[in-house]
């Protein structure tokens, strides 16, 4: 297939990753359409990529080179243990071969990666998709004769026809209400604190600094854990953190509906819970670090599951968090956003028609998507909602308690691509 316009719904990580993939891969047209009007690049959490992932990643060029990461290479599990010491008691310790990233620099690489051909829209708001009727059709949709691309309608009123439209437009997603309307986001009981502060800040507590640069530690207490890792920043490194409890019991808080509260928005419930947590729960030094983090730069994400009933269809796709939210306990996120990108790119350059294309992105994409959402609930599930009595773990039980988890799955960070 060579031309044809196409809408990328969402100027992010998953959006910015399409663009460039369709249109390297032979699109006439692509645009993006992205709402926020002000800078993304301000988003500053962590994330991680496992180096399997992105080795390939890199190899099919949807993951830029030059994009500043931390190298990451163990995991520590600890609980607080007041005889041990303030850094607590590590109860086991596993391989974690990933690096870190910054989702503003991981952006931004993505963002200047982006052809000068894209046409990339910020302020745009689309309040809704929908096919285009028989007839309508534009350069490669019409003379493919099935199925006429679909429109997108803007909130200024406008309406704008294309031969595909790909959503890349998170769990709220106006391309899946389209595709896929009974398809919603579903919580899942529990939520994640989130926060960084400037690394340089933790010579504050004992004058040594980061004392694990190289791990993410888990700090395990009953009802949930919390993950702790270095990442790139661009001042400077940082350290990231995201603790996973139940919220209070709190009426005024309303959390079946996919919301969040943003930093600087958190409201006191929340953050009352979260300090009550690290006094009751947390080893004293990794109380101190987290407690380093200014409120202005601590959110709140309810944790949802989501599985779409379709990936594509009729003209529409869906990539990223559109096509699936998943936990974020199996770090697969941005992985995922990437390897859907890449798959749409070669089944491009493979299909004769845009419905040969969707249809071989559904196979392909949407096994993928349900089998990270199915290891992420379980992983959820073992380390927040069930969680076992972490105090008594030793090394063995704590390996057998992660291979129940994978349940014959390799690892997290998510699957090799298909050839």
């Amino acid at each position: 297939m060579r031309g044809g316009t196409v809408a990328v719904i969402g100027g992010s990580i998953a959006g910015c990753a399409v663009a460039t993939a369709v249109s390297r891969a032979g699109a006439g047209q692509v645009t993006v359409l992205e709402r926020t009007g002000g800078r993304l690049e301000d988003r500053g959490v962590g994330l991680c990529v496992h180096d399997e992932r992105a080795v390939e990643l890199r190899a099919s060029g949807a993951l830029p080179a030059g994009i500043a990461a931390h190298p990451l290479q163990r995991r520590r599990w600890v609980v607080r243990d007041d005889a041990e010491g303030a850094d607590g008691r590590l109860i086991w310790q596993q391989p974690f071969p990933f690096h870190s990233y910054h989702w503003g620099l991981l952006w931004r690489g993505l963002r200047e990666s982006v052809p000068d051909t894209v046409r990339y829209r910020q302020g745009e708001t689309v309040t809704a998709v929908e096919p285009a009727p028989i007839g309508t059709g534009t350069g490669a949709g019409a003379r493919a004769g099935a199925g006429e691309g679909a429109r997108v309608r803007l909130a200024g009123g406008s309406v704008e026809h294309y031969d595909l439209v790909v959503g890349a437009d998170g769990y709220r997603s106006v391309v899946r209400a389209a595709l896929s309307p009974d398809s919603r986001p579903h919580y899942a009981g529990y939520v994640c604190w989130r926060g960084n502060v400037d690394a340089a800040r933790l010579g504050e507590l004992r004058g040594l600094g980061d004392p694990v640069p190289d791990a993410v530690t888990t700090v395990c207490f009953p009802g949930g854990s919390c993950v702790v890792y270095r990442i790139p920043g661009p001042g400077g490194p940082r350290v990231n953190w995201v603790l996973y409890a139940a919220p209070p019991r709190d009426g005024r808080l309303r959390l079946d509906d996919p919301t969040s509260f943003p930093p600087g928005a958190l409201p006191p419930a929340l953050a009352e819970h979260l300090d009550a947590l690290l006094e009751r729960e947390f080893p004293p030094y990794w109380r101190r670090a987290l407690a380093l983090t200014d409120r202005a730069d601590t959110f709140v994400q309810p944790i949802y599951d989501l599985e779409a009933a379709r990936t594509a269809g009729g003209r529409l796709l869906l990539t990223g968090d559109a096509a699936g939210v998943v936990r974020p306990h199996n770090t697969s996120g941005a992985a995922k956003a990437l390897q859907d990108a890449t798959a749409l790119a070669d089944g491009w350059r493979r299909s004769g028609s845009f419905e040969e294309l969707l249809d071989g992105y559904h196979r392909a994409r949407g096994a993928a998507g349900r089998e990270l959402v199915a290891l992420a609930r379980r992983l959820g599930r073992a380390q927040v909602e069930r969680t076992p009595a972490w105090a008594a773990m030793d090394r063995d039980a704590m390996a057998a308690w992660w291979q129940g988890q994978l349940d014959g799955a390799p690892g997290i960070g998510g699957r090799a691509m298909a050839p």
